[in-house]
């Protein structure tokens, strides 16, 4: 099992681990069919009434999907297979509230969870950063998520200067990415109490509030990933010269940090 799952029956609230931390907590097939499961489960579990997401260990978050994984695509440019388009809750009709822990690196595809959150908690050491111009690639689901949380310029920056620039927990704290502001090690724990405070509340005024949060910002973001298939099949170098510039790790140096 790539998922690591603690229910506090008590408090009605679940801390969702992604566990692969030798990997940096990317993301396989199967941990993108685990999580989308355990979404769906959760829908029916009338214990849990707010959920923690967080990456295990400290070094890294999520960092996207596996660079192992090899997913087959379409031929036409109007169609593109994105395993993680289903791993978040809302993608999975999860309506009880999220909160995303981050400590480490959180990038590339793990907007698709952050942007699904309801709100991020992360570390002072976290950083943010989107790497795939870098290495030939798109940026479309994960910049249209993040245009839901960061200011455009913001959004556009990150995505455009790849690996060659991270955003800080302070940086992403002060646009509006994260909500609270940790000392290293203190995210989940800090996520945790937000968390137990929001469950203790009457679940059916929760979850309609976070239905009516998301509904003011649905039209827009569906009308935007609605035109991402094609963007990335235009866009994106072929797999091989993906893998050629990611061996090359974006020309090498230290990303700065801002």
């Amino acid at each position: 099992m790539a998922l690591r799952i603690e229910r506090d029956k008590e408090r009605g609230v679940a801390l969702v681990v992604l566990d692969r931390p030798t990997r940096l907590n990317a993301i396989d097939l199967e941990t993108a069919g685990e999580l989308a499961s355990l979404w769906r489960e959760l829908r029916y579990d009338e214990s849990v009434r707010a959920v923690v997401l967080t990456g295990a260990g400290t070094r890294a978050f999520c960092t996207g999907i596996d660079r192992g994984v090899e997913v087959p695509q379409p031929p036409s440019p109007y169609a593109v297979d994105d395993p993680l388009l289903r791993i978040g809750p809302k993608a999975n009709d999860l309506w009880k509230p999220v909160v995303a822990a981050v400590e480490g690196m959180a990038c590339g595809g793990a907007f698709y969870l952050l942007g699904e959150a309801e709100f991020v908690v992360a570390s002072r050491e976290a950083t943010f950063f989107d790497p795939h111009t870098t290495y030939g690639m798109v940026s479309a689901y994960e910049a249209i998520a993040m245009a839901q949380r960061m200011p455009f310029g913001e959004v556009a920056r990150m995505a455009l200067m790849g690996t060659a620039e991270r955003v800080s927990a302070e940086r992403a704290y002060a646009v509006g990415l994260v909500s609270e502001v940790t000392e290293p090690g203190g995210a989940v724990a800090a996520a945790l109490r937000a968390a137990a405070v929001i469950a203790g509340y009457p679940t059916e005024a929760v979850q309609g509030t976070v239905r009516a949060v998301w509904s003011a910002k649905e039209a827009a973001r569906t009308q935007a990933m609605a035109q991402a298939p094609a963007l990335i099949s235009l866009g994106n170098l072929p797999p091989d010269r993906q893998a050629e510039l990611f061996g090359a790790r974006g020309g090498g140096g230290e990303p700065r940090v801002r």
